[in-house]
């Protein structure tokens, strides 16, 4: 995984980043949501912390994608497991791009308000944040399979 690098956009974008890195946390320690999404608003997004100033975040959305995540997180792992070769797991998968792939397909399932191409490519650039291989065209692949059984 490479380092943290910065994510083009606005409130959105920042929102989509700022989900990615909640569901990770979520995953990795095992806290509840919940707790996550206030920690995230009370004291992460805009905020500035160790010299990194964090983006302003459309907060509703935030917190739409994360909690839709979670309470949708069965669904959504089926739809990703049932679209991956025979040679992969979700678990085999790399933990921040699972927490990529939950938030994109979430929004793919319930926010028909955002446009499928746009969704897309939010985020592969928030992948491409994270890694310099080939995963975010992996997410992009995933995601696009997703959105053409889902949206068409």
């Amino acid at each position: 995984m490479a380092k943290e690098k910065s994510v083009k956009g606005g409130a959105r974008s920042s929102a989509r980043l700022a989900a990615v890195q909640a569901l990770y946390q979520i995953e990795a320690s095992d806290t509840p949501s919940p707790i996550v999404i206030k920690e995230f608003v009370d004291h992460r997004l805009g905020e500035l912390i160790d010299d990194d100033q964090f983006a302003k975040a459309d907060e509703a959305f935030f917190i739409d994608l994360v909690s839709g995540v979670d309470s949708r997180s069965e669904e959504i792992d089926e739809l990703i497991t049932s679209n991956l070769t025979d040679s992969w797991s979700l678990e085999r998968i790399e933990s921040v791009a699972r927490a990529v792939l939950r938030s994109g397909v979430y929004e793919i399932l319930a926010r028909p308000d955002v446009p499928t191409n746009v969704i897309i490519n939010e985020y592969v650039d928030v992948t491409k944040a994270f890694f310099d291989d080939s995963t975010p065209a992996f997410v992009n692949g995933i995601l696009d399979k997703i959105a053409k059984l889902t949206r068409e």
